[in-house]
């Protein structure tokens, strides 16, 4: 059976997430689709990255997978054990491995996401029998990614 952490306001997740929705924030302003995420150890941010794929045309430029090539290289490992990760949009099914495959202790997101979503909401990762567990903590600044996410898409249709 898998548990979500119930996600209650805390000053330390709602700095966090505001940080990773700043990152989708520029993806937006990049036409690319505004999903944003930070790396934190301990209280300190070591990485931050939001999409780039549509510029970039490599499939695997989400920020998640971006964010963690960038934390690793900045701590010279592969795993982030003592790390956490905040992005404002739930992880798809390629995000989802890299982060369980890294070994992050804590996955925070804000808004789930129905079609691609790989902790809960199309199916849930954590219930394959993998060598490593992740508490995750969903829901914390929903309507802000939500917003966020119907602005792109309404602008997309308008100038597409």
């Amino acid at each position: 059976m898998i548990i979500y952490q119930p996600m209650e306001k805390t000053d330390r997740d709602l700095k966090f997430l505001n940080i990773a929705l700043q990152e989708a924030g520029k993806a937006f302003l990049k036409e690319e689709v505004p999903v944003g995420a930070i790396i934190v150890r301990g209280d300190e941010v070591i990485a931050r990255a939001h999409n780039i794929k549509e510029s970039s045309q490599v499939a695997t430029d989400h920020a998640e997978i971006r964010v963690i090539r960038m934390a690793c290289k900045k701590l010279k490992s592969w795993r982030l054990t003592d790390c956490e990760i905040y992005v404002n949009l739930e992880p798809c099914l390629m995000c989802a491995g890299a982060i369980m495959h890294a070994r992050f202790k804590r996955l925070v997101f804000s808004l789930e996401q129905d079609k691609t979503g790989a902790f809960g909401s199309l199916f849930d990762i954590r219930s394959l029998k993998l060598n490593h567990s992740i508490e995750v903590s969903k829901g914390l600044l929903k309507d802000k990614s939500l917003q966020l996410m119907q602005n792109f898409f309404t602008q997309l249709r308008r100038d597409g």
